[in-house]
């Protein structure tokens, strides 16, 4: 009988490499599973068999299993949590059991931090402890709402659907995160070019004409708007250091203050009254919180833990204390919709789909519809905005470059008909 190259799983979900003799690849496969191993590959020895590189990452994984737990207990990009989320919502939907399910996705996760901790979470498993409370051992990574979402799955005897509300909650968490940060690249960028174009301009090409028009027109005046350019630049030549300390004492004073609760209430609260920039803000903070308080509540999370993890996953504070009055409302036995229409910023559409969400039994299908809903207006609102940014942008570009050029050439045209004048 023809020997059979494998690689295979074993009970803790570590993989292991070897050989097996059987007629054919069926029986091979049956034979590793009475042995208690969950193949992952099998092929004929010898033939192209299991390709020594497999093997090799293989025997690679269980070497630097221990080694890659020394990445666990810091943070990881939103990116590579929900990529994590959405492998293992498939690895358990197609019956995978968990503990096998981190050990595939602990051994091929490049991501060093992501790595140990999937290493740690398939130990605690292994070890006795829920998945849930493996989780709320790594707080940077997995929030109260990952948590939550997964006890409640745990408890419900629904893991992986609840992961699979999880991955599809993140995807669209940060497809609306990717949308918002694209729509802000633009204008940064434009600033940012905009701001060292200015520079270049009042250091460098400012002073020369200066120096000209002294040399040309002696002490004859100069045109106001040419003596305020010639006055900011000399300014900006003779006090820069004072100006990027001025501005590096300002960004520090605006951390601070954004840092205390007073603080962060007014700034949260002017982003959102911000024109332009306020409905993107808004519709998407709305959007949050339909999202995840809905989210919850259909994954069985009961509805005052949920508002709980909402309101401190909501991200903003004005939207976080609504949330607040909300909870204690629903304490008390009344109505969502009240608390939310006190506000004032909730629009009047949510409110009224809130309403019949709570009369009808259904508040968690309308919270998500609700959210639906937002991420287009989002989408809408940052395509507005980015079609306001631009010519706004343009035009003040215009005003300011076309202020410098008139101030520069005003007087040279007094040395031209001079010149002129001479000749003549």
């Amino acid at each position: 009988m023809p020997n059979f190259e494998y690689i295979a799983l074993d009970a803790k979900g570590d993989e292991t490499t070897g050989a097996v003799t059987a007629n054919d690849e069926a029986d091979a496969i049956a034979q590793l599973r009475k042995s208690g191993l969950y193949p992952t590959q099998v092929a004929p020895q010898g033939a192209g068999g299991v390709s020594s590189a497999a093997k090799r990452r293989a025997k690679k994984g269980q070497r630097s299993k221990k080694g890659a737990k020394g990445g666990a207990g810091g943070r990881v990009a939103g990116k590579v949590l929900m990529i994590f989320t959405r492998q293992l919502a498939t690895l358990v939907d197609a019956g995978l059991p968990l503990l096998r399910g981190l050990s595939v996705l602990g051994n091929q996760e490049k991501n060093k931090v992501m790595a140990g901790t999937i290493h740690h979470l398939a130990d605690s498993v292994s070890g006795g402890g829920t998945f849930s409370e493996s989780l709320g051992q790594h707080p940077k990574i997995f929030d109260k709402l990952y948590v939550n979402m997964v006890k409640a799955g745990e408890l419900g005897g629904v893991l992986e659907l609840v992961l699979n509300r999880l991955a599809e909650y993140q995807e669209k968490a940060q497809k609306l995160k990717n949308k918002i940060v694209a729509a802000m690249v633009y204008p940064i960028i434009v600033i940012i070019i905009a701001i060292g174009i200015l520079i270049f301009l009042m250091t460098v090409i400012v002073p020369k004409f200066e120096q000209i028009f002294s040399e040309m027109l002696g002490d004859k005046p100069l045109p106001g708007i040419t003596q305020f350019v010639i006055g900011i630049s000399r300014g900006i030549q003779g006090n820069w250091i004072f100006l990027l300390v001025g501005f590096v004492l300002l960004f520090i004073g605006w951390k601070a203050f954004s840092m205390t609760k007073g603080g962060r209430l007014v700034i949260d609260r002017l982003k959102l009254r911000m024109p332009v920039f306020g409905p993107v803000q808004l519709k998407s903070a709305i959007s949050r919180f339909t999202r995840t308080l809905g989210t919850l509540v259909t994954s069985g999370v009961p509805i005052l833990q949920a508002l709980n993890i909402t309101r401190d996953t909501a991200g903003n504070v004005v939207v976080s204390n609504a949330i607040d009055k909300v909870h204690e409302a629903v304490r008390e036995g009344e109505s969502v919709v009240a608390p939310l229409e006190a506000s004032r910023i909730f629009p009047p559409m949510v409110i009224s789909m809130v309403d019949v969400g709570e009369e009808t039994g259904q508040l968690p299908d309308m919270l998500l519809k609700i959210a639906d809903v937002y991420d287009d207006e989002v989408d809408n609102a940052v395509d507005a905005m980015t079609s306001l940014i631009e010519p706004i942008m343009i035009v003040l570009l215009a005003l300011i470059v076309g202020t410098i050029v008139i101030a520069l050439f005003m007087p040279m045209i007094t040395i031209l008909q001079e010149l002129n004048n001479q000749s003549g």
